[in-house]
């Protein structure tokens, strides 16, 4: 099994550098070809920051294995709350954007909500794929009429590049996403075949985790430069689009019943954690005050809380 950690250690690498080297040559390759700051933003770059989700999610999908695409959107929607989040706000109270309460938090209510419908019959098709797909397109539709000021911002700091060299770097984090997708669902299946636990697990757990690490680094670093709505709308964004583009190709590629813990337990932890998300930044906007420490050490708690319940059950389940 040490040959399987060490493939996953390298996948995760090799998806997240990867997916900087990809976006680092799309986007300059696309300033020089004339395409607007703005449309970079809303593409290449947003595509980027979830990349590594969807690559592995794709491959899994691919590979017969829904459930560990599930587990890994739902995965890194419980991590990006209750960990990256959680810790972001015991390091400093965060302070929510007034606008998140008028936009972002009310989409990823109903993007959340929208997937718990397509979850609760325990099947996910082609008609669930349709739906997330079409609230996809609609969102996309309203962040390209009204904003992305963030993205088009790193786009403008983004290091410039001659045609050849942000071509070989397309190419080049193209092909790593691809590669080491691929070795991470391969690495991470073999190992819940050796451990006897189902491939949703290994989602929920190491999946999740490697891939949510640029959000939890991200969100740290915004914190400690004083960004909090940057921390938060990293955390909220990734999550919209872990829901909507991560779920759908299960639904398409590989169509099937899935495990009923993934719902009743970890689909209502997500669901929990967003609605406490939307409940404090409500109160924080209306009542000026920040998400706190307490705050913070809530999400936490949570998040162990539903770590410790999945870790019984799967023992419970071997027989351990």
């Amino acid at each position: 099994m040490l040959v399987e950690t060490a493939i996953i250690v390298l996948g995760f690498i090799g998806l997240i550098w990867g997916a900087d080297k990809f976006v680092l040559g799309a986007s300059s390759l696309a300033r020089n070809l004339g395409v607007s700051q703005l449309m970079i933003g809303l593409t290449i770059v947003a595509f980027g920051t979830s990349a590594p989700e969807i690559f592995s999610s794709a491959f899994s999908a691919w590979e017969g294995k829904p459930e560990l695409a599930i587990g890994n959107a739902l995965g890194s929607n419980l991590f990006n709350i209750g960990v990256a989040l959680g810790v972001a706000a015991i390091v400093s109270p965060l302070q929510p954007a007034k606008s998140l309460i008028n936009k972002e938090i009310p989409a990823l209510l109903l993007v959340t909500l929208a997937t718990g419908a397509m979850l609760s019959d325990l099947y996910v098709g082609f008609f669930d794929a349709i739906v997330l797909m079409l609230i996809t397109a609609y969102f996309g539709y309203r962040l390209f009429r009204n904003r992305m000021r963030r993205e088009e911002s790193a786009v403008q700091q983004a290091e410039e590049l001659p045609n050849w060299r942000a071509a070989a770097y397309l190419i080049l984090g193209l092909a790593l996403l691809i590669l080491s997708a691929e070795a991470l669902v391969q690495a991470a299946s073999s190992i819940a075949l050796r451990l006897d636990v189902s491939t949703a697990v290994i989602g929920l757990t190491v999946i999740a985790l490697g891939t949510s690490l640029p959000e939890l680094a991200a969100s740290i670093t915004c914190v400690l430069k004083g960004h909090h709505d940057l921390a938060i709308g990293n955390i909220v964004g990734s999550n919209i689009l872990n829901l909507l583009v991560v779920l759908p190709f299960p639904g398409l590629l590989s169509p099937g019943s899935i495990e009923k813990e993934l719902f009743y337990r970890d689909f209502i932890s997500v669901l929990i954690l967003t609605l406490l998300l939307a409940y404090f930044c409500y109160r924080s906007v209306k009542g000026d005050s920040r998400i706190s420490r307490f705050s913070g050490a809530m999400f936490l708690l949570i998040y162990c809380g539903w770590f410790t319940v999945m870790i019984l059950q799967v023992q419970r389940t071997a027989g351990i």
